[in-house]
């Protein structure tokens, strides 16, 4: 039996349970620690169930067995002198070919590769399916502000931003320098090019940063001999979505996945919203580094991917 350690919020629970469904795919036994990463207040929601999804879960007994955690006096006494003998792997890479490798292990990672589940694609979108509206049994404000945005979407050549600002992450220095303003203006016009009639709708933890960018964005394209209801229709091309919150996030993930086209930061709850964008004509921008500390282009990217650098040029273009 294989256990995957459960860990971050609702998009990284989604690739961990993605690799769960190609681990039972290919005949392993496979469980879950969902103990060790939820323990503490603070903790991120477990938000799975919002696809229905329920999932086999570890006992605490054997996640001690494979982690060799136990704090019986013996056993604490054995690790002190021999060290610890845990079954546990971590993985190497955004896409790592070992942890498909093992019958009886403690995994931990994000994977967060698509090329753990290319071959089981239509088995993974089916699992994460969202319900219709009426079925979520949202308050009742937050019901129509959804269905209302969500009609919009559905009636515009739309086009979803998101936008994780970096400094709001704990580890900043990785993620820095990616996502600039510059990435997202490039990545604007290059959609303004290719789609006219693009409506931007924006999904941020950053309102108020959005807000100033957008004013900047609407000045720098506002040209000469521009009358006043044509500025307020150029301002009206970019809508800032009130953000959801943790519990409710899905419903951003849920929107951005039904605009015709995506603009993502390098987070997986952008990457999720554009895969599970099912238009055929799809355009998907992406920053083209994912982290600064190592290149994952090759497993983190997929097919027909446009990416922009932080200086808002088109770097290239994802192929087979």
């Amino acid at each position: 039996m294989n256990i995957i350690r459960m860990s971050g919020g609702f998009a990284n629970q989604m690739f961990q349970y993605a690799l769960y469904l190609k681990l039972r795919s290919i005949g392993k036994e496979v469980k879950f620690d969902d103990i060790n990463e939820y323990r503490d207040e603070r903790a991120h929601p477990i938000m799975l169930s919002v696809f229905g999804i329920d999932y086999p879960r570890a006992s605490w007994d054997e996640i001690i067995e494979y982690t060799d955690g136990s704090m019986k006096p013996l056993k604490r006494i054995r690790r002190q002198l021999f060290g610890r003998k845990a079954r546990e792997y971590y993985e190497k890479a955004f896409y790592d070919p070992a942890v498909l490798s093992f019958d009886d292990m403690y995994l931990r990672g994000e994977f967060k590769s698509g090329k753990y589940f290319e071959d089981i694609s239509e088995e993974i979108r089916a699992a994460y399916k969202f319900p219709s509206l009426e079925d979520m049994h949202l308050p009742e404000k937050l019901y129509k502000s959804t269905k209302a945005c969500l009609e919009a979407i559905e009636s515009t050549e739309a086009v979803g931003i998101h936008m994780y600002r970096s400094d709001s992450r704990l580890d900043e220095e990785l993620y820095e320098g990616i996502c600039t303003e510059k990435y997202y203006e490039g990545a604007v016009r290059f959609l303004e090019e290719k789609c006219p009639d693009a409506s931007f709708y924006i999904f941020s933890n950053e309102p108020k940063w959005v807000k100033n960018w957008v004013t900047h964005l609407v000045e720098c394209q506002i040209k000469d001999g521009m009358d006043e209801e044509e500025i307020k229709a150029l301002k009206k091309r970019f809508t800032m979505v009130v953000s959801n919150t943790e519990y409710t996030g899905y419903l951003d993930m849920m929107l951005m996945s039904k605009c015709k086209h995506n603009i993502i930061s390098n987070s997986s709850f952008g990457w999720w919203a554009s895969w599970l964008n099912d238009h055929p004509d799809k355009l998907v921008i992406a920053p083209d580094r994912w982290e600064n500390d190592r290149d994952c282009a090759d497993d983190i990217y997929t097919q027909g991917m446009v990416l922009v650098n932080a200086k808002g040029r088109v770097n290239k273009v994802v192929r087979e």
